[in-house]
């Protein structure tokens, strides 16, 4: 536990200190600790009277160890700026999360900067179409299966279908929520949200335990969605959406929006349709986002590697990084030569692999 834990938790405890507020504050102090342990009157200057007089009452009363106590009773970890487990992802927002708190196992995923997972974000209306229906659970499920790591914010409708497609494809999926993690919203999403947990996913939130929901929530829980993931889908959702502001978020932050096209005579497809006549990527097909990514050929791979016999499994894994000659493979394997070259003619007859010019193996694919 870092010794700098009970600053950063007292800060995001703290309902007046947002990470603008805070990141002046660490401008001004140099240090987390300093910022908390400041005296009143420098705390009254940088924070103004009414604010600062708040904060100071606020520290003489905040119980870390009693707060810290019931998170660890309740399985949630915090994870701070400093912590190597904080999104990289985020440390790049102007308005990076003082903290954040999470449910389920934080070792099932790698948020570094040079991380090989991919997070993909899916959202839209709370009231889909049967069409939006459809399209959410297709895109959801097979990018799932193609290996990105579905990202929403569990609420009812787009949101929820889009973590149910992951989960059913047995495969992880994260949901950032607008109030304490500890809190199930919507109620109807129950099932959900223990389910997430239980198939190795996570539940986030910049909000402290206990912390319901409010209007502006929803928008700062946006912006997360669309700050850890590489690009963001839009199945359906008003002109007025919440999905629209996530796009947006997206855009600001350097990130692909794909929208799938709908019909102009649905109102529910006025935010993809607006989305597409801004630039965003038309998609008619789970491939066109793989492709972006270089998830097809992954996807591929995976789905040969299934089906071969375990000495072709083998040479494929190491074929699949670089072209080598029978030599260099035997070499490699410690195998003989005239046993590498039977598999490989194998492999090659069956159209997994060819010869390349310099007379190296290489995938077909």
């Amino acid at each position: 536990m870092s010794d700098d834990l009970p600053y950063y938790l007292a800060f995001s405890y703290f309902p007046g200190i947002g990470p603008i507020r805070f990141d002046i504050l660490l401008k001004h102090f140099q240090t987390v600790r300093c910022a908390y342990e400041a005296s009143s009157k420098e705390l009254l200057q940088v924070m103004g009277q009414s604010l600062g007089e708040k904060f100071i009452r606020f520290r003489t009363e905040f119980d870390f160890e009693k707060e810290l106590q019931e998170m660890i009773s309740d399985h949630i970890h915090v994870v701070t700026r400093e912590d190597k487990k904080y999104p990289y992802a985020f440390l790049n927002l102007s308005d990076a999360p003082i903290c954040l708190y999470v449910k389920g196992d934080l070792n099932n995923f790698d948020f570094r900067e040079n991380s090989n997972d991919l997070y993909f974000a899916v959202v839209g209306t709370r009231n889909p179409t049967a069409y939006g229906k459809q399209v959410t659970t297709k895109f959801s499920r097979e990018l799932a299966e193609a290996g990105a790591i579905i990202v929403s914010g569990m609420a009812m409708g787009v949101d929820g279908l889009a973590h149910w497609a992951a989960i059913r494809a047995d495969k992880r999926t994260i949901a950032f929520l607008g109030c304490g993690v500890n809190i199930i919203y919507p109620w109807v999403n129950k099932d959900l949200y223990y389910k997430i947990i239980d198939s190795g996913g996570l539940i986030i939130s910049e909000f402290p335990p206990d912390m319901t929901t409010m209007k502006g929530h929803f928008v700062s829980r946006n912006r997360l969605i669309s700050g850890i993931s590489r690009g963001v889908f839009v199945a359906e959702g008003l002109k007025d959406s919440g999905s629209l502001i996530t796009a947006r978020y997206a855009l600001a932050q350097g990130k692909d929006v794909f929208a799938p096209p709908g019909p102009i005579t649905s109102e529910q497809s006025q935010a993809p349709n607006i989305l597409l006549k801004d630039g965003a990527k038309l998609v008619t097909s789970v491939e066109d986002i793989l492709e972006e990514y270089g998830l097809k050929e992954q996807e591929l791979i995976q789905n040969t590697l299934k089906d071969l016999p375990e000495e072709q499994k083998r040479l494929f894994q190491l074929l699949s990084q670089e072209a080598f000659t029978p030599d260099d493979i035997a070499r490699s394997i410690q195998a003989p030569v005239f046993r590498v070259l039977t598999v490989l003619s194998q492999m090659e007859l069956s159209g997994i692999i060819e010869k390349n010019v310099a007379g190296k193996y290489q995938i077909k694919i």
